[in-house]
């Protein structure tokens, strides 16, 4: 079971749940266990079959560097993170 993070901006998607536990293995995996609970969540995630830009995720505190195909241990902590901009 991987523990799944949801940001203020996507709560609107979720009716609010700010977290929520899927069945996963890869960053793929996470997304699409979410879409199933959430239908639209993934187009707001992901954009052909890469992360969205502005969207990063967390693993376990750790930028994932492979995107979809990175590998999402049992247990994990998942966080989807909007970019922040600065000037």
């Amino acid at each position: 079971m991987v523990h799944v993070f949801i940001p203020p901006l996507l709560r609107d998607a979720t009716g609010g749940q700010a977290e929520v536990d899927v069945e996963a293995t890869s960053v793929r995996q996470v997304i699409a266990s979410l879409e199933s609970q959430f239908p639209g969540i993934r187009s707001r995630l992901c954009q052909a079959d890469q992360m969205r830009p502005g969207i990063a995720v967390a693993i376990n505190g750790s930028i994932a560097t492979r995107g979809l195909l990175q590998a999402v241990p049992g247990g994990a902590e998942v966080h989807f993170l909007p970019a922040l901009a600065g000037g």
